[in-house]
């Protein structure tokens, strides 16, 4: 037979850990907050040649909507000047030809792992006109200190 507190303790614990479950579930499913799958996936020595990744730059999707096609390598941005309007909604997607690479919009939450061989997609809005840095946080070899460019809000 439990005792009263191993009771409490048992049901406290078991509502926690549904409750974990719950809130990582509607995270994942509602939100759109999961991890990536395997389908954005490419073969990195054929970037070049495989669709968007072989015209990359800046594209107007829509009133503005934008979408940038990158492509990250040995220590540079591919491309390396973007232009956009203040208030438009941009979605960067990004794919590395080389090594892993970070992804960094000083300024804004956004921060993202760019991996050879895998596509990774982030949407911003830029409300403020101003440049932005953008630096690459992961150690990528001995030019790494130097990889980073700006985006130019209007």
């Amino acid at each position: 037979m439990l005792h009263k507190h191993e009771k409490i303790w048992l049901t406290l614990s078991s509502v926690m850990i549904i409750g974990f479950m719950l809130f990582t579930g509607y995270q994942t499913f509602a939100l759109g907050m999961g991890p990536p799958s395997h389908t954005e996936t490419i073969d990195p020595q054929k970037v070049d040649e495989i669709e968007p990744f072989d015209e990359p730059g800046v594209y107007e999707t829509g009133d503005n909507k934008y979408e940038v096609v990158m492509t990250l390598e040995a220590f540079m941005f591919t491309p390396s000047d973007i232009e956009i309007p203040a208030g438009s909604e941009v979605t960067f997607i990004m794919t590395s030809k080389d090594v892993t690479h970070g992804f960094q919009i000083a300024g804004t939450n956004v921060n993202a792992m760019v991996m050879p061989g895998y596509i990774q997609t982030i949407t911003q809005t830029f409300n403020e006109p101003g440049e932005y840095l953008v630096l690459c946080n992961e150690y990528c070899g001995a030019g790494h200190q130097m990889m980073s460019t700006t985006i130019t809000v209007n």
